[in-house]
């Protein structure tokens, strides 16, 4: 069991506390067992977060065995850190603890020496005040999270969440991500200004109308189908289908189909040996010089990358 360490610092942000509480509490493995034992730390007992009040179980000492430690933003980002939490953290960046953010906890980390010439995001409407106070740091606000290696961070608010289920797939693989996304009742990818390792179909949010259709262009994705087949399969015009799509899935048919073939690439990807031809073809890619395109638009690496880094960490657990 993976443990995560979330530093509570003063005035901290309840929301961001609670998302690693929540998403990476309850990861469950297959066999049932729970996939991180998370734990709060901070300096005082009672630690102020808004209009709460938290009491954390741990000090500063819990941080140093944990595997990952999530620091949450704090309302004024631009507030002096505590000099005990910058050595701590300093001293589990030394040890190659992994070290993640959410929102404007980026400042905490940045204060702490630990993003200078790395690249990292936080929360937007933030980002001139963090160009300002950490120059060093190579800022993109235009992304949910940055993943350069040990450290993790996040923008804001909700984008916690696809960074924690970004931690859960580098951890554990596609199938227990996909669970985790499924009980945090967060989409399995959300498109918009990065390139996620995380790619999913829309979340299976439809209404019951096109459950069943829904299932049904899954299981045959890896078919030559047409919309006129989709169409056909659901008894609807062209014009139908799309609009019932668009309503309940916020996609049309084809960019569902095509979400269910890269998510297949993906699975094949990491637990098989197959060519990448030979996962383009089963996947339901028409031509292997296709499914390279389209999957590097929308994972952001290319098969072979993607297939290395992910069995990478499925051979570690």
């Amino acid at each position: 069991m993976h443990s995560v360490v979330v530093l509570a610092l003063p005035d901290t942000i309840a929301f961001d506390l609670a998302t690693p509480l929540e998403v990476l509490g309850r990861v469950r493995l297959g066999d049932g067992r729970a996939g991180y034992g998370v734990e709060v730390c901070a300096i005082e007992p009672l630690v102020a977060a808004g209009a709460v009040r938290i009491v954390a179980q741990h000090g500063l000492d819990a941080i140093e065995r944990a595997g990952t430690v999530i620091v949450p933003g704090r309302n004024d980002p631009t507030a002096a850190v505590p000099a005990a939490a910058i050595e701590a953290l300093r001293r589990a960046a030394a040890r190659g603890t992994r070290i993640a953010s959410i929102c404007v906890g980026a400042f905490t980390l940045a204060a702490a020496g630990l993003l200078d010439g790395r690249r990292a995001t936080t929360h937007w409407a933030a980002a001139d005040a963090f160009r300002a106070a950490f120059p060093r740091v190579e800022l993109d606000p235009d992304v949910l999270y940055v993943d350069s290696g040990q450290f993790v961070t996040s923008a804001g608010a909700t984008a916690g969440v696809d960074m924690c289920l970004h931690l859960v797939r580098l951890d554990y693989g596609a199938a227990v991500a996909a669970d985790a996304s499924r009980l945090a009742v967060a989409p399995l990818h959300r498109d918009g200004g990065q390139a996620q390792y995380i790619v999913r179909p829309p979340a299976r949010g439809a209404g019951p109308g096109l459950g069943p259709l829904l299932e049904w262009v899954e299981q045959h994705a890896h078919r030559d189908l047409t919309l006129d087949d989709i169409a056909a399969r659901a008894g609807l015009s062209r014009r139908t289908l799309n609009r019932r799509f668009h309503e309940e899935t916020g996609a049309t048919p084809m960019q569902w189909l095509n979400s269910a073939r890269i998510r297949r690439a993906q699975e094949l990807l990491e637990t098989t040996d197959l060519a990448v031809d030979r996962v383009a073809h089963q996947a339901g890619f028409a031509s292997p010089t296709n499914f390279r395109a389209q999957f590097k638009r929308i994972s952001g690496v290319t098969p072979q990358a993607y297939r290395s880094t992910f069995r990478a960490a499925r051979s570690t657990h």
